[in-house]
């Protein structure tokens, strides 16, 4: 089993930069492959970036592409997110995942087995 604790929100100014960190327990993190969701109130939630288990393969929404970047360091069990050229719209609670089994792509929810209790990022204008 694994256990997720997303840390780095906070509120910052349109065109800034956080860095989210996602904090896994558990000897075999790196045979998860790690994702970032985010979700506004009401919303479905919404795929953000993967990452493979080695860390090689990195997928992003069209959203973030060129904005955000999902690396891991799997001696640190731990998977970061850096948000650069913040938006408003990028307000909301990000979640990391991790999922256990082999798929074909990873951007559905349905996909991961274990989560994080998520972390309030809010971009004023």
């Amino acid at each position: 089993q694994v256990q997720l604790v997303e840390s780095g929100g906070g509120l910052v100014q349109a065109g800034g930069s956080l860095r989210l960190s996602c904090a896994a327990s558990g000897r075999t993190f790196s045979t998860y492959v790690v994702g970032w969701f985010r979700q506004a109130s009401g919303k479905q939630r919404e795929f953000v970036a993967r990452i493979s288990r080695s860390g090689g393969s990195r997928d992003y929404a069209d959203s973030v592409k060129g904005r955000f970047t999902i690396s891991r360091d799997n001696a640190k069990n731990t998977v970061y997110l850096q948000m650069n050229s913040l938006k408003p719209e990028d307000t909301d609670v990000y979640y990391c995942a991790a999922a256990g089994r082999y798929y074909s792509d990873y951007v559905s929810p349905d996909k991961y087995n274990y989560w994080g209790q998520g972390t309030q990022v809010t971009v004023s204008s």
